[in-house]
């Protein structure tokens, strides 16, 4: 009956805009999470302007969701001054570029998630943001608001149903929760669709705003195992136990639901080590490993009932300097791009 209704509800929205031509406003499908997974994808920003053809294979993964990802900048992670400019970044980091390529996506029927994150100078993790002096704090603050709220009010214009109001800032959340409390209720007092936020997999568990956002969102890198190929009985025991704190988290919350903002793992050797980490020049190719790791983790957390969903890292939708690279996260012309169509046609 759920689905029934979703399926009117989206017949609806496609008549109301059936007469329209080309690029117009469109109202977001919005899937109420109770409903429908969260199916999604995490969408690498385009250098040039996307087109409908580059989106329409995301739907073929039968995802409902794709997150767009408009990156700022840091110098160092003692330097904090948060930078974001029109005129820098790819086409689709840009307000326009995040406006046309969610356009897009409503037109195959998939929602989108806005998800702003923080590129630090020589790949240095924005977890470890490390500041002493409280002017500094408050830059970091006042360049964080003004970067994040330019999109939450994309968000509320174009009818996004999903933001995500940070991704893996744990010193930033652990030092100034004042501030993050302060920038909830900014957000809420103009934005109207669901919260989030991108906690790393070891540090979910010290957020302290999670009752004032709609999920508990988790970057789900979790170790798995120490084998070359990893071994599915061992996968199974691993999730055995981050199920139980997942699970213990979101009881914590009044059972609020666990939302994946990101997970994946490498092509390679030792996926299943370290699978926030890319692979090491001296592992070899190993597609084997990373289906084997994502038919896990569908086996083993996505019909739970505290599940909510997530979205894979990460697609390419042109043909760049980190595509097609044989040990990348990306499962693209892999065999794990099957295992994952399958898991999201059977939760949709």
């Amino acid at each position: 009956m759920k689905n029934l209704l979703f399926i009117i509800l989206t017949i609806i929205l496609s008549s109301c805009n059936s007469g329209n031509k080309g690029l117009v406003e469109n109202t977001s499908i919005i899937l109420a999470p109770e409903d429908a997974k969260i199916n999604g994808i995490s969408l690498v920003a385009t250098n040039h302007p996307i087109t409908a053809a580059q989106i329409k294979p995301l739907a073929d993964f039968n995802a409902n969701y794709t997150a767009i990802i408009p990156y700022a900048w840091m110098r160092a992670l003692d330097q904090p001054e948060i930078f974001y400019s029109e005129d820098r970044g790819d086409w689709g980091e840009k307000p326009n570029g995040v406006t046309i390529t969610n356009q897009l996506l409503n037109d195959q029927g998939i929602s989108a998630m806005i998800k702003p994150q923080i590129w630090i100078r020589r790949g240095d993790y924005t977890g470890h943001i490390k500041l002493t002096k409280e002017e500094d704090w408050q830059l970091l603050e006042k360049t964080y608001s003004s970067y994040i709220m330019r999109f939450v009010k994309i968000a509320e214009e174009k009818n996004i149903p999903l933001f995500c109001i940070g991704t893996e800032l744990d010193s930033f959340v652990d030092a100034r929760p004042e501030y993050w409390n302060n920038l909830i209720k900014e957000i809420r007092s103009i934005y109207k669709g669901q919260l989030t936020y991108a906690a790393n997999w070891d540090s979910y568990k010290r957020v302290h705003f999670w009752n004032e956002l709609d999920f508990i969102g988790v970057d789900a890198y979790f170790p798995m195992c120490d084998l070359k190929t990893p071994d599915p009985e061992n996968i199974n025991a691993s999730w055995g136990k981050w199920k139980a704190e997942l699970v213990s988290v979101s009881q914590k919350h009044h059972n609020k639901k666990i939302l994946f903002t990101e997970y994946g793992y490498i092509s390679a050797d030792f996926a299943g080590r370290e699978p926030w980490k890319n692979a090491p020049e001296e592992y070899g190719v190993n597609q084997e490993a990373q289906q084997i790791l994502y038919e896990g983790l569908f086996k083993n957390v996505w019909n739970e009932k505290w599940m909510a969903g997530g979205f894979f890292w990460k697609y390419h939708a042109e043909d760049s300097r980190w595509h097609g690279f044989e040990k990348r996260f990306t499962p693209q012309n892999k065999k794990a791009a099957q295992t994952i169509t399958d898991a999201y046609r059977k939760s949709s």
